[in-house]
């Protein structure tokens, strides 16, 4: 076992709760889910990051999900150099982010017009906005688990039952906005059916995560996604893949491309950033005509388009849209997949893997996970266990059982090797 010292990190978190809410700047890193002191980053560099104490760990948190061509890549912060020569932002449109537009427009072609905000959960709030715009309709359909950003509408607890009208699952988020989001079982076709027939006429739109991919990474179901958009369709409900995560990610085309589904609104982020701040929503025209100053739905962003992140996406997009790279991400995912099952069965542990394209999760269960009630049963002492024994051999992974991991082109066979024979030491002692 290579014990790994944080004495830096450590300093700098007690430091960082002095300045900052729980020393971090978003919640999860804080590792409250699997003990101990959350690691201060000094740099990264292809799969690998390393902290302020000097630790190189193998990566597959990758800023969660962005860095899918692996860290500080030549191209993308050489252009990120030339772009940031020019000025940092205008304020201003650029040719920049007209190419990034129609960059994603050719991948993505259920979107006939895209509009750039800053983060994800800009991306959904303004999608859901622009959905109830155009239907007259007040109400927005989730699924648990999913999670679609930190806006007051959607921080919604699910409770019992197969359908629940939402209570605020977070102090500060007032009833009022709650009620008008209405909680669904993933995966559950009868209860979505009679949600559908029941409530359509106020229904504006459904979002989802197509995978979830904030519980772990749990897939859909043979026919649900192709029963989601039939009933949808039906009904005249706006139908949103939030594919911040799963876009680039699934497959080159996203959720959609790989199980063959056109949404009618879909929202993008992480990758098409490069691992600078950035969100997208983007679909049919006649929904996107109701966007401001188009139409009478009002969204604004001081810093949307803004020229390096623009710049950042346009390079990645490029490069991973030469020939090869999605059959080699696919591959290492594949072998790093079947590593990790091997480990865990040669270990004599039961767990469960899922995987989509080249996100993943492993789950500390004898139980199959196809929603959120059954990911909760998960063994998350087994999982704390497993990350801590995991970081300790220099293997970084995402501190909560409920959260997806991700390959990124840099990981290579070795890093692979790496990764599956510390897991089969951690997971054979846990």
């Amino acid at each position: 076992m290579i014990m790994k010292k944080h004495s830096l990190s450590k300093k700098l978190f007690i430091r960082a709760m002095k300045s900052i809410p729980g020393g971090v700047n978003s919640p999860v890193r804080a590792f409250r889910a699997v003990g101990g002191n959350p690691l201060f980053i000094d740099r990264a560099k292809g799969s690998r990051i390393f902290d302020a104490d000097g630790n190189s760990y193998i990566d597959y948190v990758l800023s969660w999900g962005p860095m899918i061509l692996g860290h500080a890549h030549p191209r993308v912060v050489s252009a990120i150099k030339k772009a940031a020569e020019k000025g940092t932002s205008y304020g201003a449109p650029t040719a920049l982010e007209v190419e990034l537009a129609e960059l994603v427009l050719k991948v993505y072609p259920s979107m006939d017009k895209v509009r750039m905000v800053n983060s994800g959960t800009e991306a959904t709030m303004s999608a859901i906005r622009a959905a109830r715009g155009f239907t007259g309709r007040d109400k927005a359909v989730k699924f648990e688990g999913c999670y679609h950003g930190h806006a007051d509408g959607l921080l919604v607890r699910a409770g019992s039952g197969a359908t629940t009208f939402g209570v605020p699952d977070s102090p500060g988020v007032p009833k009022s906005y709650a009620q008008n989001t209405i909680t669904l079982p993933f995966n559950d076709i009868p209860a979505l059916k009679r949600l559908m027939e029941k409530e359509w006429k106020k229904i504006a739109c459904v979002i989802i995560e197509p995978v979830v991919g904030n519980i772990g990474c749990v897939l859909p179901k043979p026919g649900f996604l192709e029963t989601l958009r039939k009933l949808t369709k039906k009904y005249g409900v706006v139908l949103i893949f939030d594919e911040v995560m799963t876009g680039f990610r699934v497959s080159f085309g996203g959720a959609q491309a790989y199980y063959g589904i056109k949404p009618d609104l879909t929202c993008l982020g992480i990758v098409i950033g490069g691992g600078l701040p950035v969100g997208a929503y983007g679909g049919k025209k006649e929904i996107m005509a109701m966007v401001s100053p188009e139409g009478p739905v009002y969204q604004a962003g001081t810093l949307s388009g803004n020229p390096l992140a623009m710049t950042a996406g346009i390079e990645t997009i490029r490069e991973l849209s030469r020939p090869g790279v999605y059959r080699t991400i696919e591959q290492r995912s594949a072998m790093l997949e079947n590593g990790l099952r091997d480990a865990a069965k040669k270990a004599g542990v039961k767990t469960r893997f899922y995987r989509a394209g080249s996100m993943f999760c492993t789950y500390f269960t004898d139980a199959d996970v196809t929603d959120y009630a059954s990911a909760k049963k998960a063994d998350t002492g087994k999982f704390g266990r497993f990350f801590s024994g995991m970081l300790e051999r220099g293997v970084n992974l995402a501190p909560s059982q409920y959260e997806a991991g991700f390959m990124s082109l840099s990981h290579s066979e070795r890093d692979i090797e790496s990764t599956v024979k510390a897991a089969y030491e951690t997971i054979k002692n846990i």
